[in-house]
């Protein structure tokens, strides 16, 4: 093996590594493994640079603006509403949805519609009086394979059409994909509707998050006694929440609850707080504070959803400000007089020092607050608040041209009129124009992290492939294929070729495994002398089908918190749905595409 070959896959092992382990953000990651190949002269600096000025990065970040476009419209939420209400069966109904969900994400970035169906998801498991896990995991997987039907429903697409031109390979077309996908759509959609919900199990619902987080053992009341140090101060004069590692939630006087801007408040005697923290910390308050601890009543959720107050839960979405902060940094508690009570990640609920968590993407918060402020917290850029519904149409300027321009962008470029770059370059100019979108909320909306990312891998590829390394890994894939018939080792290749991409794309990003693939793709169709669209279109749809692991796709972290499920549930449910399309890529893909 060549030493460029072996500095190579050492480079790429050690970066295989750490963005697994996600020691480090993966944009810095990959920014750090393009630093040490120009380092190594694996690249040079021309091509450790050109994924800046790659066409299908600028069309990723065009594409993140348009849908933000359409998004601030409420269009799909009022379509997907109308559609899936009436009195049609459940599994009408939720076919139905799942069906809008894999149409809207061919058109628009699939983690904004899952974002935009989430709560959605969550109004329509109570209406159907069924749990939200039976339906959040078929939301995402409707987002995936739904991508897979036009050119612009995943960046992977874009990306490998980007590659495949750099190539000397004819462009993808925009509805190129639309048979092997609709195929996807069809079995998905049966499986998730019928198979899904059996394999889940019911997780508590949305009315009981109380119970969901595990928050009543750490909820209780104290009440100042006679001969207190709190009586005639304020909590911000005592600092009690710094000096005993609680928080107050609320101050208790009377008939009468001051739920914001109560720090400053003179205590009495009498009071009554409502403590958030540990029993330890509640004991050393009530022996050093004089306080008396009521330990007979429990605080329980129906208690907390007072007429003043309610329990929400928030999702923190792609590219939101709220990530890598933490809510003291925010000031979120005097910004919107909520209190996050708990943090939910993945499988773990972080109860302890919440304010001083850095937030992450797909992070679920349980916000403690009062209910006349909702409103204005749903206006928080990079929030989802799961259980409150907006469904009207947002009539801002030239609101219909927001609608409009996505279907014009996509029947200008299949007909071949005009490169969807252009298209998307040209519709995103004309929203800015019309203030259908401001150029603040143009730049809030693109997401910066995946736009790095993708560009700083582009290069990946080429270093691939001067190194050899992507001949090697060919010739081996094509060395198994050739112990079949000699008739039948193209299909074996290529079907092997998608079982590797539908591997890989669980354990990195899905453009991440298309970037590494593509040249494999290329080499494998040359070794073998056939047309290599078919290799190309194979790893399009293994990359971008990940249904087995939470962190193989956004969409599924997304669900991953409103769900309350286990990395075992992904495994059960998306295994099944993986070796589905295994086997129908394998007989359909050679079949549209022939060698």
């Amino acid at each position: 093996m060549p030493g460029e070959s072996l500095l190579f896959l050492a480079i790429i092992f050690v970066a295989f590594i750490l963005f697994v382990k996600e020691i480090f953000p993966l944009d810095v990651t990959a920014l750090a493994l393009l630093a040490i190949l120009l380092a190594t002269d694996l690249l040079s600096i021309e091509e450790a640079v050109s994924g800046f000025s790659n066409q299908a990065v600028l069309t990723v970040g065009l594409m993140f603006v348009l849908s933000s476009a359409l998004v601030k419209t409420g269009f799909l939420e009022v379509v997907a509403d109308r559609l899936s209400s009436g009195n049609k069966t459940p599994w009408v109904t939720i076919g139905l949805f799942l069906v809008i969900t894999s149409i809207s994400s061919a058109f628009i970035n699939n983690t904004a519609a899952v974002a935009i169906f989430i709560p959605l998801a969550m109004h329509l498991s109570k209406r159907l009086n069924i749990s939200p896990s039976k339906l959040l995991i078929p939301l995402s997987y409707a987002g995936i394979y739904g991508g897979t039907i036009t050119l612009i429903g995943t960046s992977t697409n874009l990306l490998v059409n980007s590659i495949a031109i750099d190539n000397g390979i004819a462009p993808l077309s925009m509805f190129e994909f639309s048979r092997m996908g609709f195929i996807f759509l069809v079995f998905g959609t049966l499986y998730t509707v019928f198979i899904v919900p059996r394999i889940l199990p019911a997780r508590v619902g949305v009315s009981s998050l109380a119970k969901n987080y595990k928050i009543s053992p750490y909820l209780t009341e104290m009440k100042i006694d006679s001969g207190s140090g709190l009586i005639d101060t304020s909590l911000m004069d005592r600092q009690i929440g710094k000096n005993y590692g609680v928080d107050i939630l609320a101050v208790i006087r009377g008939n009468f609850r001051f739920d914001r801007h109560f720090s400053s408040l003179k205590l009495k005697e009498g009071d009554i707080l409502l403590v958030h923290g540990t029993l330890e910390k509640f004991i050393q308050l009530r022996d050093k504070e004089s306080m008396l601890l009521l330990t007979d009543m429990k605080i329980d959720q129906a208690e907390l959803l007072g007429k003043e107050s309610t329990i929400v839960e928030g999702l923190v979405t792609q590219g939101s400000e709220l990530i890598g902060k933490t809510l003291r940094s925010l000031d979120f508690r005097n910004t919107y007089d909520g209190f996050v009570v708990a943090v939910r990640r993945e499988e773990k609920t972080l109860r302890e020092r919440v304010s001083r968590i850095p937030l992450q993407f797909a992070d679920t918060l349980l916000i403690f607050m009062p209910k006349n402020r909702i409103e204005s917290l749903k206006n928080q850029d990079g929030l989802a608040i799961l259980q409150e519904l907006d469904l009207n149409l947002h009539k801002v300027r030239f609101w219909w041209l927001a609608i409009a321009v996505i279907p014009l962008i996509m029947l200008v470029a299949s007909l071949g009129l005009m490169d969807i770059l252009e298209a998307a370059l040209i519709g995103t100019v004309i929203l800015l124009l019309a203030g259908s979108i401001s150029i603040q909320e143009a730049y809030k909306a693109i997401n910066w992290s995946v736009i790095v990312l993708i560009a700083a891998f582009v290069p990946v590829g080429i270093a691939m492939e001067r190194s050899g390394v992507a001949h090697m890994v060919a010739s081996n894939i094509v060395g198994v294929g050739n112990l079949f018939p000699p008739d039948m080792a193209p299909y074996a290749s290529l079907s092997l070729l998608y079982l590797v991409a539908a591997i890989l794309t669980e354990v990195l990003s899905n453009n991440t495994a298309a970037i590494v693939l593509v040249p494999v793709a290329i080499a494998i169709s040359e070794q073998l002398g056939i047309d290599s669209r078919g290799m190309l279109l194979a790893v399009c749809f293994g990359a971008s089908t990940s249904f087995m692991t939470p962190m193989g796709y956004q969409t599924n972290l997304m669900v991953y918190g409103p769900g309350r499920y286990h990395f075992k549930d992904f495994l059960m449910a998306g295994l099944p749905l993986n070796l589905t399309f295994w086997i129908l890529a394998s007989v359909y893909i050679p079949k549209f595409w022939p060698f």
